[in-house]
């Protein structure tokens, strides 16, 4: 008798050839969770633990074709968007994950990598707020891609708790607000869903991590479709990324730490 299956978990995002972040972060973290991982790859990027030098966007007829063939074939329990890298991508997107009605639907708005290198064109914001982030069973923003979204600056626990409720004014069901990028001795990070704010708490490490943000959605996609419900899959992908980073370890000669999955 062969073993049983495990769940299958989806990720459309961006390949980082540094392997620390997007397609490649994804696969190893469904693989570390259990979840069997597909990938659709919608841009190719140049980059190290330095930076990025280059993006290429995939073709939208190959990214349909990639979407199409897991679809056709694997029992997908849930989704993760990260990198799509323009509006057309994003609009593409959209429009299979209307069409095909995954169970769960992880957004990740990649828009601006560790380095500072912009992975979002400007016009595709508005087209992931009006035509993805409404398809969102979880929004994952780290604070600047929340101030992007939302066109404000956000710097106090009532900012961030007034961008929470707006974040999910935008049709989002529930908000994983990162609090990577704030000041203090410890991360908040901030769930939010109609039942009110989750916080999950733990120390800051004195490192410059690379692909937290990805990791962390993809975790939360991988408990989800292993069967848990949105808190209890945010609660098990934040406590599995802080272990990860306090392992992560620098594979590069930039001071980026690469997460030990």
């Amino acid at each position: 008798m062969s073993p049983q299956a495990p769940p299958i978990a989806l990720t459309i995002a961006g390949s980082d050839s540094g392997g620390g972040a997007g397609i490649q972060a994804d696969l190893k973290t469904f693989h570390a969770r259990g979840v069997h991982g597909l990938s659709v790859i919608a841009a190719i990027t140049s980059q190290n633990t330095r930076g990025v030098t280059a993006v290429h966007s995939v073709p939208l007829k190959h990214i349909h074709s990639q979407i199409a063939a897991v679809f056709d074939d694997f029992p997908i329990a849930a989704v993760k968007t990260g990198m799509l890298g323009s509006a057309a991508i994003t609009r593409l997107v959209a429009k299979e994950m209307r069409a095909r009605k995954p169970a769960w639907l992880v957004v990740d708005p990649v828009m601006i990598a560790t380095s500072g290198a912009r992975l979002l064109d400007t016009d595709a914001v508005q087209a992931m707020v009006d035509e993805l982030i409404p398809l969102a069973d979880v929004l994952t923003p780290n604070l600047p891609e929340a101030e992007a979204l939302l066109g404000r600056k956000l710097r106090t626990a009532q900012d961030y708790d007034q961008a929470g409720e707006a974040l999910l004014a935008l049709g989002a069901r529930s908000v994983l607000l990162k609090g990577g990028h704030a000041d203090g001795h410890e991360v908040v990070d901030r769930y939010y869903d109609d039942r009110g704010v989750m916080e999950l708490r733990h120390p800051r490490m004195p490192i410059e991590g690379h692909g937290t943000g990805c990791t962390l959605a993809s975790a939360v996609t991988a408990e989800l479709a292993k069967g848990h419900a949105p808190r209890s899959a945010v609660r098990r992908a934040v406590a599995y990324v802080h272990r990860a980073l306090s392992r992560s370890y620098r594979p590069g000669g930039g001071a980026a730490h690469v997460l030990k999955h």
